[in-house]
């Protein structure tokens, strides 16, 4: 995954599977987008910090989906994914750093 950082997928997943789900009227096809990049983030994560941080910042990508949708009911649903994923992104970035340099 060289140039790119798991923090950039994974807050692309989110963002990527809600559009793919939203634009195509699928909601199988936004998660697929989803899980995808979600695998993608936590092998990188293992990399770059291990398999306990891996863990933890996957179980993060995963409650951010799920909070996306209380949340979208009191702000909407696109401010809702861009904050989960700011959120995601952020957490990443914390714990496993830039990578993909």
């Amino acid at each position: 995954m060289a140039g790119v950082s798991a923090s950039v997928v994974a807050a692309g997943g989110l963002i990527g599977g809600y559009g793919v789900a939203r634009w195509t009227k699928r909601r199988e096809l936004g998660g697929v987008a989803l899980a995808a990049a979600g695998a993608v983030a936590a092998r990188e994560w293992k990399r770059q910090a291990g398999l306990g941080a891996a863990a933890g910042l996957t179980g993060a990508y995963l409650a951010a989906f799920a909070g996306a949708h209380p949340l979208a009911k009191k702000v909407g649903s696109w401010p809702a994914v861009f904050a989960v994923a700011g959120g995601v992104a952020a957490a990443s970035w914390a714990v496993a750093g830039r990578g993909g340099e």
